[in-house]
């Protein structure tokens, strides 16, 4: 039996600061522990209701970030909370991260990454085709 998670803010501490923006992923780092979003990227949304943002404080590990549990499903605008600092960046063009530099605490635009498994998949069509 998993225990419940106790997120830094509750459902009553939450303002309306940017509706509308649909929803996003965010880590544990970030609703649990309390962390700023250190890093984020916006890919293609699955639906309508999907930003395609993912939200991360940048100290996660990729073990931590192959366990679903660690992740979570929340509006923008709660995250928004989280981090106001996010807010500039919410209307973003698809496929752009930013990372919070360390040294100035602001948000640079970044190298975005893309879906690692999509590159996989592509690859192995080409591979295919040889």
């Amino acid at each position: 039996m998993s225990e419940e998670k106790r997120y830094v803010l509750q459902e009553d501490q939450i303002e309306a600061l940017v509706e509308g923006h649909g929803y996003a992923f965010a880590t544990d780092m970030i609703s649990v522990a309390g962390q700023k979003v250190g890093y984020m990227y916006r890919e293609e949304p699955e639906d309508d209701e999907d930003s395609g943002w993912c939200f991360m404080s940048g100290t996660e590990t990729q073990d931590y970030m192959d366990d679903p549990n660690n992740l979570g499903l929340f509006d923008v605008n709660t995250i928004a909370n989280f981090d106001p600092d996010i807010i500039p960046f919410l209307d973003s063009p698809f496929e752009t991260a930013y990372a919070r530099n360390e040294e100035t605490g602001v948000f640079e635009e970044v190298e975005y990454e893309g879906d690692d498994e999509d590159e996989e998949v592509e690859e192995e069509e080409e591979d295919e085709k040889k």
